[in-house]
């Protein structure tokens, strides 16, 4: 509402891999040229289930922001830093703790989805419970209007919706409110006052959705509003008080179709996971080493491309040409399962050669990656620092 800024973040708990690059950094790198993007490594979030060793998290996240700028993500284009670095998000978290519901907690669906999936970890932890209201923070506090998720994180982003609302519903009448929107209406010009009234009318009277979003882009358009003035009028359309915390918006994305080299989701837990900058040699033989139809045991034994985990890779990294010749191949035995393999293979080898070359000269000089998080943190300290003013203005905490 306030800008179009995405904000997405990864728990550093391990080396990425191939499905980490098809699921989120292709959709990363895709997103900085058309937004504003914040991107974090959340190290907090990864202590929710790794708190007893968090070496694992000290080890990653280095690694894990070389794996985001060999893939493409440019810091030039992205502010990319580290949740912890940025105290203000536990600030931030520990108030909205304050007026969030238990109950809203207790029905994330992912609760006690990773409550089962983590049966070895210790999750009765406030941590674990909190760690949705953690999310909300990080994107409640860059003001994110649009937070890529799957489909099963739809319902944190809902959460975050929940907690702005309740929040501003709380805090967002100031003393005069009307009063002072009224007067920033007159600030938008007599033109552009009476467009934003008749907006505001149609929405009130009518529920006309269009109105409003006419409204909050006509808004948006302005530019010599101060922000207080902007989320007075945000509110103000809505008939209700200072939007202090906008309402972000699930920007849905494909599930990854990344599969494991053994047919599986790609997953360091199940062992089936190729690293995005995994030495060639291994990924080679990774790959000459993947299961087949189990059919074909002997050369000229006919297959089924459709029990092939081998398969899933060409429907992703072959033309249309080569993946009609691997599966008649497969079908009549005319190739073998080597044989099969190595568009694959050259493939993968293809994609990973830029990704090891962008890496290469932060592996040779570690303060470069250092010094692009130590700017990424000022700029999103900045912004930060402005959100927590206003938070803390609402709440009456300035004591001025």
């Amino acid at each position: 509402m306030f800008s179009d800024r995405v904000l997405s973040g990864m728990r550093p708990t391990g080396s990425l891999h191939l499905g980490h690059y098809h699921g989120v950094l292709r959709n990363w790198i895709k997103l900085q040229h058309e937004f504003e993007c914040y991107f974090f490594v959340a190290d907090w979030h990864a202590l929710t289930t790794h708190y007893e060793d968090p070496s694992v998290i000290e080890d990653s996240v280095w690694d894990m922001v070389i794996d985001w700028l060999a893939a493409g993500v440019d810091p030039v284009q992205a502010t990319l830093f580290i949740q912890s670095r940025v105290p203000e998000h536990a600030e931030l978290h520990l108030l909205l703790s304050m007026i969030t519901p238990l109950s809203w907690l207790e029905r994330v669906p992912t609760y006690k989805d990773q409550q089962e999936k983590l049966s070895d970890h210790d999750l009765s932890t406030y941590g674990f419970l909190g760690y949705p209201l953690l999310q909300s923070a990080d994107i409640l506090m860059y003001r994110a209007n649009r937070v890529p998720v799957g489909e099963d994180q739809v319902a944190h982003v809902e959460l975050t919706r929940e907690v702005a609302r309740r929040f501003n519903h709380i805090y967002g009448r100031e003393p005069g409110f009307e009063e002072k929107a009224e007067a920033a209406v007159k600030r938008l010009g007599s033109r552009r006052a009476r467009l934003y009234r008749e907006l505001r009318t149609r929405y009130l009277e009518q529920g006309d959705a269009e109105a409003l979003e006419s409204a909050r882009a006509l808004l948006q358009e302005m530019q010599n509003l101060t922000m207080a003035d902007r989320e007075r009028l945000f509110g103000y359309v809505e008939g209700g008080g200072k939007v202090i915390l906008p309402e972000p918006q699930a920007l849905l994305t494909e599930a990854s179709r990344m599969p494991g080299l053994d047919g599986q989701k790609m997953s360091k837990s199940y062992g089936n996971t190729i690293s995005l900058r995994e030495d060639a040699d291994a990924v080679v033989k990774k790959i000459r080493t993947m299961p087949t139809d189990p059919a074909r045991v002997r050369r000229n034994d006919v297959g089924d491309p459709e029990k092939c985990p081998v398969w899933s890779f060409h429907q992703i990294y072959s033309t249309l040409e080569t993946q009609q010749w691997a599966n008649q191949g497969c079908r009549s035995a005319g190739i073998g399962c080597l044989e099969c393999k190595q568009p694959v293979i050259d493939a993968v080898l293809a994609e990973q050669k830029p990704m090891r070359e962008r890496a290469q000269p932060y592996l040779e000089d570690p303060t470069l990656v250092r010094n692009i998080i130590a700017d990424g943190c000022e700029r999103a300290s900045a912004v930060a620092q402005d959100t927590m003013r206003e938070v803390r203005e609402a709440i009456g905490l300035t004591y001025t």
